[in-house]
């Protein structure tokens, strides 16, 4: 274990140089870098309105049909994994941000960038876990595309996915409208996702088997609007985790954001990964998980309708929106408070 776990140490990128001319891992890891490659390129190449919302999703409005539109591409490594593989990572990832604008998935595109020397064998049972949960999610692979690289170029197989959803015309969710007194509930544990990533690809093992979340939440999501429409915003903490998720939505909405840490659900078997590697839970990457800020007076109503449906059964409210700086707080179990920063580097590369 100890070799192991040292060689897991340079999976872990301290706050990286302010590197200006090149690429590094963190820029795809959802936090400080992410968000500084879209401040830097992309938002001034491609600025709109639409666009400016930087939510899970764009939502536009054509002929008074309002539909959400995203897109995802997913490399992750290793390309199986417990509770789930590329295949279904790629329909989950991509339904569940669809369903955080509040959309109701309807169809998908895939496409594949295959590297040369990749087993036949490996691409069915890929194509077949991508076909079967785009079933059970109720959505349908319209269309794709696929390109095959050199040898040596990828990494065995990458996926881009594309969704299409509807959204009700009395609906409006976005990460700019948060308000102090909002509550922040949380759908589960978290931290799943990531530390399973993590311990097949170095061959980890823990008393209590550690499986991915990777599940498709827009049924928890319809439970929710069918109890109430007080929901300000969702997200799915993926890559940064619930830091950066919230860091994210506390900017956009220029409010500060106190968590507790005593109600964030956190399995033990997760907590104690964490602890020996080095890890906070709050920064690990989730797939199966959403996070809602929602009026306080709707809290418990919605708390409820998320612990009546499976995939929110350890649903928790973990925080407060409050009036402050545009940052986020954790007073710990300890009484103490600290700031929860937003990802600096890439902690875990090739999660999703």
């Amino acid at each position: 274990m100890a070799d192991k776990t040292n060689s897991l140490l340079q999976l872990t990128c301290p706050a990286p140089l302010p590197v200006k001319d090149t690429v590094l891992l963190g820029h795809g890891s959802g936090g400080r870098l992410s968000a500084e490659l879209m401040r830097s390129i992309f938002l001034p190449a491609f600025r709109n309105p639409v666009l400016a919302r930087l939510d899970d999703q764009a939502i536009v409005n054509v002929n008074g049909t309002r539909l959400a539109i995203t897109t995802d591409t997913f490399v992750v490594k290793p390309l199986f994994f417990p509770g789930g593989d590329i295949g279904s990572l790629a329909v989950h990832g991509t339904v569940n941000d669809l369903a955080m604008g509040g959309a109701k998935p309807l169809f998908l595109s895939a496409a594949f960038i295959l590297e040369e020397g990749l087993s036949i064998d490996v691409l069915r049972r890929v194509v077949d876990s991508l076909r079967a949960a785009a079933s059970n999610a109720g959505v349908e692979i319209v269309t794709g595309d696929t390109k095959v690289v050199e040898k040596g170029s990828g990494d065995e197989l990458f996926i881009n996915t594309t969704g299409i959803g509807l959204v009700p015309n009395d609906l409006e969710l976005s990460a700019d409208r948060a308000r102090p007194g909002d509550k922040v509930l949380l759908s589960g544990s978290i931290g799943e996702h990531g530390i399973a990533i993590l311990a097949q690809r170095e061959g980890l093992e823990f008393e209590c088997p550690v499986e991915s979340d990777s599940a498709a939440l827009h049924n928890l999501v319809a439970d929710m609007l069918n109890a109430s429409r007080e929901i300000r915003c969702m997200r799915d903490p993926t890559r940064g985790g619930v830091s950066s998720t919230l860091n994210e939505i506390a900017e956009q909405s220029r409010v500060g954001i106190r968590l507790e840490e005593s109600a964030i659900p956190i399995r033990e078997e997760i907590r104690g990964a964490c602890e020996m590697l080095g890890l906070d839970p709050l920064y690990v990457a989730n797939e199966g998980k959403l996070i809602a800020i929602v009026a306080p007076e709707a809290a418990e109503v919605l708390l409820s309708a998320m612990r009546a449906n499976p995939l929110g059964r350890n649903a928790q409210i973990i925080g407060t929106v409050v009036e402050a700086s545009p940052i986020v707080t954790i007073r710990t179990t300890l009484g103490t408070s600290r700031i929860v920063d937003m990802l600096a580097g890439d902690q875990l590369p090739r999660i999703c």
